[in-house]
């Protein structure tokens, strides 16, 4: 696994349309969010703040990128000769997938720190990472469910569009409007919980019992992205 994924890590700073997707366009809509934090505070909450920038990089930095990386792999047959070695499958995708996770962590914890000593840090440091790690677990999911609709990296384009700007759309809504009202929608739709758990561990007030509550529904999502994922990723191109 170790050894697929430092290979990947060095094809990811080869590739500049991964280059871009993973480190470029995250960082600098974070850091647009983080300059601009007293404007968008005013609309939300530095919890809000701390939500769309741990989703920005989520949604492109993580989900497109993994998206993009596994179909590019299975359109040049990488995937189809890594499973003639003795790696098993899941250590097969976990080595391809490390190099993204990894970044993207660091990523979030960087601009997150960033936030916090600008603006002030989190209320409860260990329920934000519960809450970012089940995010990135979440987009982890959804990225294998659609790398089994992707044909090339080319495509990926396309096909990551909907949970991309879906998961900023759901993220912006539950941030600037709070959960007061049609807060059982919110809470489903992906990344609606995530969104308020992350809000919640940074802003404070809220019990943390009443917190951990809303990793359920973000959880949820993760077991619907894996079941998807198990019918429909593919090892090799379609004929």
């Amino acid at each position: 696994m170790l050894s697929i994924a430092s290979s990947e890590l060095i094809q990811i700073f080869r590739n500049r349309l991964i280059l871009i997707t993973s480190l470029i366009i995250p960082v600098a809509v974070s850091v647009f969010f983080v300059r601009q934090h007293e404007t968008y505070a005013a609309l939300g909450s530095l919890g809000y703040i701390a939500a769309i920038v741990t989703f920005t990089v989520a949604a492109f930095g993580l989900y497109a990128t993994a998206v993009t990386t596994l179909a590019s792999r299975r359109q040049t047959l990488f995937l189809k000769r890594l499973r003639s070695t003795t790696a098993s499958d899941p250590g097969i995708l976990a080595g391809l997938l490390l190099p993204v996770l990894v970044i993207a962590a660091v990523q979030v914890t960087a601009i997150l720190t960033a936030l916090a000593v600008v603006a002030g840090g989190p209320s409860n440091v260990a329920l934000l990472v519960v809450a970012i790690l089940a995010t990135l677990a979440m987009l982890i999911g959804l990225a294998l469910a659609t790398a089994g609709l992707t044909n090339s990296p080319e495509h990926a384009q396309v096909t990551t569009l909907p949970v991309t700007l879906g998961l900023i759309a759901v993220t912006t809504w539950v941030g600037i409007s709070g959960t007061e009202d049609l807060a059982w929608l919110k809470r489903l739709l992906p990344g609606g919980s995530a969104t308020e758990l992350i809000m919640n561990a940074w802003n404070g007030g809220v019990a943390v019992t009443d917190s951990l509550l809303l990793l359920a529904p973000t959880l949820g999502w993760v077991v619907i992205a894996v079941n998807l994922a198990t019918r429909l990723f593919r090892w090799e191109p379609r004929r």
